[in-house]
């Protein structure tokens, strides 16, 4: 037997309150996705987590997580080897936005890596190296647990305590123009922007997926929040 047509409606709005958010994970071949993929997968387990590089797929993805490692002049040529730069560009605008490690320093507008390289300038500032100075000894990259202190109360630091650890691994650093748009430091020999916040954008330099119950805590409010 058929449905009629109110249960047809009723069935219909049913389905768009069940609807699973997709998750695009974008794969410019500079990162091993396991690990974020795994910690994507077990915060939100009813969503739809893909890995892309197809720009159709950012596009109706209803949230982006743009991870990456490497030299930024690697990851630059190959996003646009993929064709990737204005999809990022456009994704970056319209829909929550989540950078990691290298995924957050290309945002900026120029790397001081490789003799200097051209970022995606989505976010206005530039991206440093670590100096060590004859008082202040530090070890380059920076790797290992570290503390981030909150900067301002944000919804991404839902039942996360400032001066929480997560694990870092790099060696350059971003100093954005807008010192406003900064919601978590770091400490490692000079204090340095470890989090920032720019509307539907948020970036960290550590790496959640690594970071154990707070970053995973990190991760679950990125894709529960409302933006």
């Amino acid at each position: 037997m058929g449905i009629n047509r109110l249960q047809q409606k009723a069935f219909s709005k049913y389905n768009r309150r069940l609807k699973l958010n997709t998750i695009a994970i974008i794969d410019y071949g500079m990162s091993n996705l396991s690990s974020v993929v795994k910690a994507v997968k077990h915060v939100a387990p009813n969503d739809n987590v893909i890995i892309t590089s197809n720009s159709n797929e950012i596009n109706n993805a209803d949230k982006i997580i743009f991870p990456g490692q490497g030299a930024a002049k690697k990851c630059m040529e190959s996003i646009y080897d993929k064709r990737l730069d204005s999809v990022i560009r456009k994704s970056s605008q319209e829909k929550p936005f989540l950078g990691i490690c290298m995924g957050m320093q290309v945002l900026m507008d120029y790397s001081d890596e490789n003799q200097g390289t051209n970022c995606l300038s989505i976010i206005e500032g530039k991206v440093e190296k670590f100096k060590t100075k004859s008082n202040i000894k530090i070890k380059i990259p920076h790797m290992g647990w570290n503390k981030i202190i909150k900067k301002s109360d944000h919804p991404i630091w839902y039942k996360i305590d400032s001066e929480s650890y997560f694990y870092f691994v790099h060696s350059y650093f971003i100093n954005p123009a807008d010192k406003s748009s900064v919601i978590g430091e770091t400490k490692y020999g000079d204090i340095f922007s470890s989090v920032i916040a720019k509307e539907n954008i948020i970036a960290i330099q550590g790496h959640p997926e690594k970071s154990s119950y707070t970053g995973l805590q990190f991760l679950k409010n990125f894709i529960e929040t409302k933006y």
